[in-house]
């Protein structure tokens, strides 16, 4: 056994479940001793795609997520879903090969330590087949118990050497740290603090998406309405007194209760600009108080009287046991006006469907409507990102991916795929834009290959739609964001799967049928949208740009 398979030995015991990549000669073995120790691997089109993937499986599973790649371009090739992981603090390990010390005029030469860290990554290399097993488990140890995305470079020159003889001891499991406890006087400063609000808001956020019954209970007790960030999105599905998602997606009703709080309260929220319409949405007299893991998110994006360190679950029931109920904000009136108007697709809107397009409200109103409620949906970014996120609803916290830290288009679709190995009991629907689709389109193979019962849906609108909305009302030339009519359909069957081009509400017959059927292979429906003029998120998102 040499080093190479050595290495993925290991990590094959340490319990991973599944790798994704592109196998090229730097990283073959390596990958291939994961596949021996009973690792599924997921071969990718592209390693962008592999890296998105594992991301999307690693959140939506609990599980250790593994990227293999060539050295290299393979590694270039794969930084952009490396960015997005590490930009997320998403618990992810990526194999790569590298070449080797003495390769100094070897083409697939690059700094790849420099290039890992520049996107946020922890870089870590095994230097040596005696120091292998330690290299190893340093890596996996800050993945696991630092919640970071590590690169571990193995150069082609180490990974030949002959294996170490060692004796595994005691491995860390993924996950296992110990929550932390707040100290007793913030806990009682806290409760204290929740005490004099009348009008309370919870807004959870991407630290507290395992922490759902504990802020429910707490929330109960304290009169507060609920809210999460975009990427907790579902914690609080099915609870009257859920205002959904904060920020540039919030409807009106949501965006009028969070302005009229006296308290908000942050759960494993950063409060940056995207959950507070950068910080307009947030009340210049409401007090603030944030609650997190780590220290230096505590009034990171603006200055917060009460900063709590600790584990968002452990910290919601200490202060409950502190606190008297008290009605708060949940009053009779507002619970009426929640179930009556907080839903986006419940706010009424002018029709803008044509004979050739369809709105994109209307057309996920329907979508809603006909999709099993046991869904995972993943969103790509874009001019079109707010319908899906907005109008489709999700069972809970694991039925929605949001891989958009790094704001890059064209991660949505391998995003899918991720989420559907995670959570291989619900539906998975990906909601994409044109350009975003046709920038990842290869990964339609892949999807075909595994035999997914995936749900693609194309919010058409032959344009980089953000573009053209920001730059359209200056009288820009738009013709480098404009693009002729694309049968993506039509592409989406050369790759195997069933298509449609949805224009109209009686197009959607096509999903109907389709999830009637065996659900053996995925679905695109190509839906041509009516332009929005610029979504009502966007005026918002590009303020910070």
């Amino acid at each position: 056994m040499n080093v190479a398979e050595f290495v993925g030995r290991t990590l094959g015991k340490l319990g991973v479940a599944r790798a994704f990549g592109v196998v090229g000669s730097g990283n073959f073995e390596m990958t291939n001793a994961l596949r021996a120790e009973g690792v599924e691997f997921v071969a990718a089109r592209h390693e962008c795609g592999a890296a998105t993937m594992a991301d999307a499986y690693s959140r939506m599973s609990g599980r250790l997520g593994v990227v293999s790649t060539h050295q290299g371009p393979g590694l270039t090739n794969a930084l952009t879903g490396i960015a997005e992981a590490a930009k997320s603090r998403t618990p992810l390990l990526v194999l790569t090969g590298d070449t080797a010390a003495a390769a100094i005029r070897s083409n697939f030469r690059i700094a790849q330590d420099a290039a890992v860290s520049a996107v946020g990554a922890v870089a870590e290399r095994v230097y040596s087949a005696e120091t292998a097993e330690a290299d190893t488990m340093r890596a996996v140890r800050t993945v696991m118990f630092e919640r970071r995305t590590v690169v571990l470079n193995l150069p082609l020159d180490v990974q030949r050497q002959p294996a170490p003889t060692v004796s595994h001891g005691i491995v860390p499991k993924p996950y296992a740290s110990q929550a932390i406890r707040p100290g007793p006087s913030d806990v009682k400063g806290l409760a204290e603090f929740i005490a004099t609000a009348e009008r309370p808001v919870f807004l959870a956020g991407r630290g507290a998406r395992n922490a759902g019954p504990e802020l429910r209970e707490l929330a109960a007790a304290a009169g507060a309405l609920l809210a999460t960030s975009a990427v907790a999105n579902g914690l609080f599905s099915g609870d009257p007194w859920s205002l959904g998602i904060s920020g540039g997606f919030a409807s009106p009703l949501a965006a009028e209760l969070i302005s009229n709080a006296d308290m908000l309260v942050a759960w494993g929220c950063s409060l940056n600009m995207w959950t507070t319409r950068h910080g307009k949405l947030i009340n210049p007299r409401t007090l603030v108080a944030q609650v997190d893991l780590d220290a230096s998110a505590l009034g990171a994006h603006r200055v917060v009287p009460i900063g709590v360190v600790g584990d968002v679950a452990q910290t919601a029931r200490d202060v409950l046991a502190e606190l008297e109920p008290r009605t708060g904000y949940r009053t009779e009136a507002v619970r009426a006006r929640i179930a009556e108007s907080v839903r986006w697709r419940d706010v009424p809107f002018e029709e803008a469907s044509t004979a050739e397009r369809i709105d994109p409200r209307r057309l996920s109103i329907l979508l809603d409507d006909l999709l099993p409620t046991q869904r995972i949906v993943a969103v790509d970014s874009g001019n079109f990102m707010g319908y899906p996120s907005a109008y489709l609803s999700v069972p809970d916290e694991r039925g929605f991916c949001f891989t958009q830290a790094f704001q890059s288009i064209g991660l949505g679709l391998a995003t899918a795929i991720g989420a559907a190995l995670a959570q291989p009991d619900r539906l998975p629907v990906a909601a994409l834009g044109d350009g975003g689709c046709l920038m990842s389109i290869a990964e339609l193979d892949t999807a075909v290959r595994l035999g997914l019962p995936l749900v693609i849906v194309v919010y058409n609108d032959e344009a980089y739609g953000a573009e053209v909305h920001h730059f359209g009302p200056d009288g820009a030339d738009l013709t480098t964001v404009q693009f002729p009519e694309t049968d993506i359909a039509a592409i989406a069957r050369g790759f195997g799967c069933n298509a449609a081009t949805i224009r109209a509400p009686s197009d959607l017959a096509h999903l109907t049928d389709w999830l009637a059927g065996p659900r053996d292979r995925p679905l695109l429906l190509d839906a041509k949208i009516t332009s929005d003029g610029g979504s009502w998120w966007l005026a918002e998102a590009f303020r910070g740009h």
